[in-house]
């Protein structure tokens, strides 16, 4: 990768303050950036790095007002962080190879439909009646069952698993290890004290722009589908239980677990840790915190909770003072 500070200007549609020729071959953060880096500062906390920064190239707000003279070029954008993410993607992009290696096993080919400039590594599995849009790549030693769906521009990471029958949407990244259509965990209990197992007939459907981390499960549901919607992002090492739905763009750290049949809304915020009980609701633009815990519905929209049971967050600081007092006493 090489590009002038001009050339990312009409990628990034900014405008250069600064020299328009220098180039930059690599990226940096802020507080390391080096000649022939190019780095962004978006968070007002790291300021002071701008000015002793030597990268060749800083991307800024429109907003940004130097205090100090600053010795790299900058290019203005209305969003700095989205800038740089947009940048990240255009470059891996470019770098990426289009190519079938051998050594991967297509089931019955003709059933199976592969779209254009796609990327199939040594080792994966192609189930019968599979689909794989245009311009996906599918690293090595990936498990994908028959009649599964994949859309274009998704990225699936080595051994990722994929049960049969389940459907992927556009521009879908599924970190290694993660599994996609797993039984959930549903068993009857008999009069003599043992369980039956419960089939588990529907399917998982990732709709566009999601991205599941690295050892993350998605249970495939009872009946119907388990449905991850447009824009979530969930972090490595959560749970997503049979029948659960997530909303629209909603965020999730780490070892998050959501029992079966839970529906969370819109635009939540999860934190790392946290418990979901099953069979609730979660509004629209909940903020839950590190590991909270979430035994009942949660109805009103935009509240935040902290603690287990989940308290609204300023009844948890209250009572959490309480404790701290009597802790003393």
């Amino acid at each position: 990768m090489e590009f002038k500070a001009r050339e990312i200007a009409e990628i990034l549609k900014g405008t250069v303050d600064g020299d328009p020729e220098v180039k930059v071959s690599t990226f940096a953060r802020i507080e390391s950036g080096k000649p022939g880096a190019i780095c962004f500062f978006a968070n007002p906390k790291y300021e002071h790095y701008v000015y002793d920064c030597e990268a060749s190239i800083i991307i800024v707000n429109n907003t940004f007002e130097p205090q100090r003279p600053v010795k790299a070029t900058m290019i203005r954008v209305p969003n700095a962080y989205a800038a740089v993410a947009a940048l990240l993607d255009y470059v891996t992009a470019r770098k990426r190879s289009y190519k079938r290696y051998r050594g991967c096993f297509i089931k019955r080919f003709f059933s199976t439909r592969i779209g254009r400039k796609v990327y199939v590594g040594s080792g994966c599995y192609l189930g019968r009646r599979s689909r794989i849009g245009d311009y996906s790549k599918i690293y090595e030693q990936v498990y994908i069952g028959d009649d599964v769906s994949i859309g274009s521009g998704c990225i699936i990471y080595p051994g990722v698993r994929i049960y049969p029958g389940m459907v992927i949407g556009n521009n879908v990244i599924i970190h290694s290890n993660a599994v996609i259509g797993a039984d959930g965990f549903g068993f009857a209990p008999l009069d003599d004290g043992s369980y039956k197992k419960i089939e588990h007939t529907g399917n998982v459907i990732i709709e566009d722009d999601v991205e599941i981390g690295a050892n993350t499960t998605v249970d495939k549901s009872q009946m119907g589908a388990t449905v991850i919607h447009k824009g979530v992002k969930i972090d490595n090492l959560c749970q997503i239980a049979h029948n659960v739905e997530i909303g629209e763009n909603t965020v999730m750290a780490a070892q998050t677990g959501v029992a079966g049949s839970t529906k969370i809304g819109k635009h939540c915020i999860i934190g790392g840790q946290v418990g979901i009980s099953g069979h609730i609701t979660i509004a629209d633009n909940t903020t839950l915190g590190a590991q909270t815990g979430v035994i009942s519905s949660v109805r009103e929209e935009g509240q935040v909770f902290l603690g287990s049971p989940a308290l609204p967050h300023k009844l948890f600081l209250r009572a959490y003072a309480i404790f701290r007092r009597n802790g003393k006493e």
